[in-house]
Parts: C-alpha cells; structure tokens; sequence
C-alpha cells in the first residue's frame, strides 16, 4: 500500500476530484453500496492523474519489469501515465479479442517471459483483471503483481492471491469513508 505523505495526498486528490460519492449505488456486480469511487473523475483530472502516477512509479521503483499494462477502460489512463514515469512500454488490454483489424487482445507488444505490471481503476472482486492475467499468461507473459488505485476490501487480494499475484493498493475504501 502506499505510505505516508503521498498516500495522504492521493486521498486528497481523490476526493477533491469528487472521486469518492456517497448515495445509494448498485455496483457493476450488482450489489448495492452506500458509496461509489468514481475513478474516471480522477483519470481525467491531470492533478489527479499526476499524483497516481507518481505513486504507483513509487511501487513498481526497484522491480524487474519489461512493461505495466492496463485493462480496458479504467485501467488504461492509469497504465499510460504509468508509462510516462517510469518509460516502462505500455501493454493494453482489451476485455475480449478483437476480430477485425489487426485483431488480437492485446494492444503493444510483449514477448514469452515479459514482466508486466497490470494497473487497475478499483478492484471488487478483481475479476477483471483475473481474467486478463489469464489472457496474458496464455500469450506466455508473466504477471505477479497487480497496483489498484483504490480496493474495495471485497475479495480482489484473495482471489488474486490464490492465483499467485499480490495486489498492492494505493488505498483503500475504508481510507477514504
């Protein structure tokens, strides 16, 4: 998780976005919440966006990576300014193949072997990003580390844990409400 100082500035960033709402909500998975992290407020604001990126160059400083990447849609903002920090090549992923153009699931290249770090937007479950892992170990590239802005305390770490890959949160929900 993210310490001390920039911890305490992300929690700012994201609430002064508006990232962090509070209402009745029905989540993605269906179940209904008293609160709703609306990351794209935070993925579109540059202020936000600069502190997410500088945090997550924090986590990934130090490991042996050939490239981050992002799940389609939320993670892709995330992943691309994670390239920028670290220069780190930016892998895309979509949620199914594409059958036209020049097809595939992935956007970006990687070979047999890579290290890539995959960025979330907020991780429930983490099912998403579980299946991209999947994907991504089918191609022959290695995932061992997942970075999430926020976590929900939902299941995600046990789920990804079970499939060998840690999870590290920037925060998580109860930092913020």
């Amino acid at each position: 998780m993210s310490e001390g100082n920039g911890k305490l500035a992300l929690i700012d960033a994201l609430k002064a976005c508006g990232a962090v709402k509070f209402g009745d909500f029905t989540l993605a998975s269906g179940k209904k919440s008293t609160y709703y992290i609306d990351i794209k407020k935070a993925s579109t604001d540059p202020a936000t966006l600069r502190v997410i990126a500088r945090e997550t160059g924090k986590v990934v400083s130090g490991l042996e990576l050939d490239a981050v990447g992002g799940v389609a849609l939320g993670g892709v903002p995330l992943a691309t300014a994670l390239s920028l920090e670290t220069d780190l090549p930016l892998i895309l992923i979509r949620k199914s193949e594409k059958d036209y153009g020049t097809g595939g699931r992935f956007v970006g290249d990687f070979r047999e072997g890579s290290r890539i770090v995959l960025i979330e937007d907020v991780t429930t479950s983490g099912g998403s990003v579980m299946d991209a892992i999947k994907a991504i170990r089918e191609a022959g590239a290695v995932v061992d580390r997942v970075i999430t802005v926020v976590d929900r305390e939902s299941g995600a770490e046990k789920g990804l844990a079970d499939m060998g890959v840690k999870l590290v949160p920037l925060v998580r929900a109860s930092d913020l409400i």
